[in-house]
């Protein structure tokens, strides 16, 4: 793992910046991108090791492109890329809102992990990062489901495809990260208490849960086509 260098497209908060922490301690080479430079250049600061930072936005496939030829061969991406569109009760949900969550969700994880192709070792991986919204019947998420489960969709077709080269997912729970910014803290206060309350393991999430499982998907290099469900047994409340 010393030697190994992992790219982490929206590595500047939340559960990448967790997972760039976690493989730098583990000796990792690591690169994380982020449309945010200033936000980019903070989360930078705050880790120690082999750690370098490059402004871009996934979406741009051109940008990205560029950025993995001037990288040159790596091992393992990464790509925590996260969309809120989408979300609410499907009468009412606006199709211009799922679009835009497929805008941000989907089609950057498409079009990322076909650019990598060319620098990914053929002892490397790709690791996306869905939602448990892909997985568990929850009211209210037809169309953020739906741009997460084409995400996780990917994951048994590329392994296949894509061999000797390993690809994975993980599926997060409701983890606290900036995803939840759009509530002030008085009204996340008891959200995140409701879904601690239907949650077995009795709390939400925090990104170094996600991050662990993450780091167990890069490393174990007899792991392909499987998607974790990081969620503390979310999906299976009623």
């Amino acid at each position: 793992m010393a030697s190994q260098h992992t790219v982490i497209m929206g590595g500047s908060s939340g559960i990448g910046l967790a997972t760039a922490r976690n493989l730098l301690a583990l000796g990792h080479t690591v690169t994380i991108t982020g449309r945010d430079a200033q936000r980019l250049n903070t989360a930078k600061r705050s880790l120690s090791g082999n750690i370098a930072a490059i402004a871009a936005d996934a979406a741009d496939i051109d940008s990205v492109r560029s950025i993995f030829t001037a990288l040159g061969a790596f091992h393992h991406l990464v790509l925590a890329l996260g969309s809120g569109k989408g979300a609410g009760p499907f009468a009412a949900v606006s199709l211009a809102d799922v679009r835009q969550g497929f805008e941000e969700k989907f089609f950057p994880h498409f079009a990322c992990a076909q650019a990598v192709l060319p620098f990914l070792r053929n002892d490397g991986s790709i690791t996306f990062v869905s939602a448990v919204t892909a997985h568990a019947a929850m009211p209210g998420t037809s169309g953020i489901g739906a741009a997460n489960a084409a995400v996780a969709a990917l994951v048994p077709i590329l392994a296949a495809e894509l061999r000797p080269r390993r690809v994975n997912a993980v599926s997060p729970g409701v983890i606290d990260t900036p995803w939840w910014d759009f509530l002030s803290e008085d009204q996340k206060a008891p959200v995140f208490a409701d879904y601690a309350s239907k949650t077995p393991v009795g709390r939400v999430g925090q990104p170094e849960d996600v991050a662990r499982a993450i780091a167990f998907l890069i490393s174990d290099s007899f792991m392909s086509g499987h998607i974790i469900v990081c969620d503390g047994g979310l999906r299976l409340a009623g």
